[in-house]
């Protein structure tokens, strides 16, 4: 049931105000139309009505409601306050406009003529806001991906991905971004970006593709009897793998017979403290993921310690050098002497 009181005002001023929100003025009266006004939300809006006349009642309406009647506040929206009113003109705003306030709005006046509306439309814009976004996700190699991004916003956004790791580059212009059969170089952070005349949301999802382990080619290692030797073994993977080390089929543990293993990240290393006799041999590196697992052989070989010859054969160079230079002093001298001889016996 209609409010008797509502009802009395909106009569008194010439105005029915209809069950659907539509305003029609009552015959004889004055009505006026001004330009739409653009407000961005969150801004202030002022509503201008000019008076003039012998003006008896006034009132500002929005589509179901009274705003203002006179310099009584009917709104309970504290947001909505009388800026003037007078015979001039009565103007009232409306602070922090959300989307809530777009629409139509009456300005009412009731004179001793007849009565005159005047009526304005609101239009609020909006910035982009990014309200549905795809999670981080992780997949297999080979998976088909679908990132989703939706934005809201008034004018509606534009949406678009963008891959901004690696050599990055626009992904898609679409809210949807579809990867078929991803791999791992497609792995790293998706940005979505909403866009309008008003402003722009980003935000990031970032891609996990899980690969089976890759592991890089051993390199064989020589040692000598006693020192300390190291085999390094590498693997590329995601999840990162586990490593395990075999010296033939026999699997090596940590801290037995005097080696230790050490797995850090992408790496692992097999270290030999005190080689022996026994440590020379054929050893396999396994890297292994949930998604499967590849191995690398290294053979670890005695490296010959120098000998005292070899230490030797330095100087020993040096001497047979200068004997061969002390003989052909000696045969230079024979050969002056006996020339000597042969003058004097002239």
């Amino acid at each position: 049931m209609k409010n008797p009181v509502y009802w009395a005002v909106l009569v008194g001023l010439g105005i029915l105000l209809m069950e659907q929100g539509s305003v029609h003025s009552q015959q004889g009266s004055d009505s006026r139309v001004m330009d739409n006004i653009t407000v961005r939300q969150g801004e202030t809006v002022l509503l201008r009505c000019e008076q003039g006349g012998a003006m008896t009642h006034t009132a500002w309406l929005n589509r179901s409601s009274i705003l203002y009647a006179g310099n009584d506040k009917w709104s309970v929206d504290p947001r909505v306050s009388l800026v003037a009113l007078n015979q001039m003109e009565f103007t009232i705003k409306i602070e922090d406009v959300d989307m809530m306030d777009e629409g139509q709005y009456i300005c009412a006046v009731q004179t001793s003529s007849q009565p005159r509306t005047t009526s304005v439309h609101i239009l609020v814009q909006v910035p982009p806001k990014i309200i549905n976004l795809s999670r981080d996700i992780v997949v297999n190699e080979g998976s088909n991906v679908t990132l989703r991004c939706q934005a809201s916003g008034k004018p509606e956004p534009s949406i678009s991905w963008n891959y901004i790791s690696n050599s990055g580059g626009l992904a898609s212009e679409d809210e949807y971004l579809e990867i078929t059969s991803i791999s791992r170089q497609r792995a790293g952070t998706y940005e979505c970006t909403a866009v309008n005349d008003i402003g722009k949301d980003v935000q990031t999802v970032d891609i996990t593709v899980n690969y089976a382990p890759a592991v890089a080619e051993g390199r064989d290692v020589g040692v000598t009897l006693g020192q300390r030797g190291v085999l390094e073994c590498e693997a590329d993977a995601v999840p990162e793998a586990d490593f395990e080390w075999y010296k033939d089929d026999r699997r090596i543990f940590n801290g037995l017979d005097g080696m230790e293993i050490v797995s850090t990240g992408s790496q692992s290393k097999l270290t030999f403290f005190n080689a022996s006799e026994s440590d020379f041999g054929n050893y396999t590196c396994v890297a292994i993921n949930k998604l499967g697992n590849s191995n690398t052989s290294f053979l670890l070989y005695l490296e010959t310690a120098p000998t005292s010859s070899t230490l030797l054969q330095g100087p020993s160079a040096v001497q047979d050098g200068s004997g061969s230079a002390m003989a052909v002093h000696a045969h230079t001298c024979l050969f002056l002497i006996a020339f000597v001889s042969f003058l004097l016996h002239l």
